[in-house]
Parts: structure tokens; C-alpha cells; sequence
């Protein structure tokens, strides 16, 4: 039996902007771990994801499109970065009511890099420590939130598993947190 026999969750992005590192590993690392990962981009065509925001990166397929996914179908969410992708989602009706779903069902959500911004769109991070790519210091700060610098941080005393990290280079303690996120709550 592996870590996250029986866990789902669900990854949000756009068509394009995302960036390949903070889409794949996530994904990698919960698949090893045992979980069933669903991409649900916000289109039925491939999501063309860059590399620091500059560099084409790799063209991967999503499983379903974001207006057709319920949270009750998941154990988790994972917000990755990418300043184009996460400028986008967060203005994406469906991605603000899946994570405040998530979010109201007690549920771990996670953002990595620029992702926290749709967290602060729809109204998670305040009064709550988490951290982004130091860019959005500002942003975080002023929806209420207290930014830490550091790789993960974990909040957990908002109701739900808040998990954030601030850039690729901290991918693996971003993973790690995850998995053990989503180890500690039932299937749903």
C-alpha cells in the first residue's frame, strides 16, 4: 500500500504560462506517493507551459477542463506558479470557487511561486503565514496575510492546510509538504 492509496487531487491551470517545473513535480511526487492526480486546465487543448517565464517548456494534456471539476471529488488542490498562468487564473471564476471549496471543506490547498495570487483573490490568505515568489510580497500582505521567506510554509490554523512556497529551487520541500498534507486527511 503506498502513502496515498485512495487520495485525490486536482492541479489548476491555464492553456499556457504555467511553468513546467512547478506543474510536473507536484504532479510526480503525488503520483509516486500513491495519489490519482487530475490536471484540469482551463481548456480541451494541451497546456504549453514555459520555463521561468521565458523559455518554452514542455506541451502537456490535461485531464479535463476546470468548469467541469467539483471539490467534493478530491482530497486536495495544487496551485502551481508561472506570472502568466497564475495572472490568468486568478481571475477564473471556476479556479476562485474550487479553491474556496477546498478551502470551506477543510481541505489541504497548495500554491507554489505566483499561484498564491489566486489564493488572495479569493479571500484564503488572510490572517494566515504564507510565503510566494517575493514579488508578491505586497499582494499577499495587503489581502491580509503575514509573508514569511522561507521554502514551505505550512499553515495549518485557518481551518485547512494551507501549503505555499516561494520558486522552483524549493520544488522538493514544496512535494514533500504536499504528500504530507494529503497523507493526514481521509479519502474523500
Amino acid at each position: 500500500m503506498s502513502l496515498l492509496d485512495g487520495r485525490r487531487v486536482l492541479v489548476l491551470t491555464t492553456n499556457y504560462g504555467t511553468d513546467e517545473r512547478e506543474l510536473r513535480k507536484p504532479v510526480e511526487a503525488l503520483r509516486e506517493a500513491g495519489a490519482r492526480v487530475t490536471v484540469a486546465a482551463q481548456e480541451e487543448k494541451p497546456v504549453r507551459t514555459l520555463v521561468s517565464d521565458r523559455e518554452p517548456g514542455a506541451e502537456i494534456a490535461p485531464d479535463t477542463v476546470i468548469a467541469d471539476v467539483e471539490a467534493d471529488e478530491f482530497d486536495a488542490v495544487v496551485v502551481p506558479g508561472g506570472t502568466v498562468n497564475a495572472d490568468t487564473l486568478r481571475t477564473d471564476e471556476d479556479a476562485r470557487r474550487l479553491v474556496t471549496a477546498f478551502a470551506e471543506a477543510g481541505k489541504p490547498v497548495a500554491a507554489i511561486c505566483h499561484g498564491p495570487w489566486l489564493l488572495a483573490d479569493a479571500g484564503l490568505v488572510t490572517d494566515r503565514e504564507v510565503t510566494s515568489y517575493p514579488s508578491l510580497r505586497q499582494d499577499l500582505s495587503r489581502a491580509g496575510g503575514s509573508w514569511i521567506d522561507r521554502k514551505v510554509v505550512v499553515d495549518t490554523d485557518g481551518g485547512f492546510p494551507l501549503i505555499t512556497s516561494r520558486r522552483p529551487g524549493d520544488l522538493d520541500a514544496f512535494s514533500s509538504a504536499l504528500v504530507q498534507a494529503v497523507q493526514a486527511r481521509s479519502p474523500a
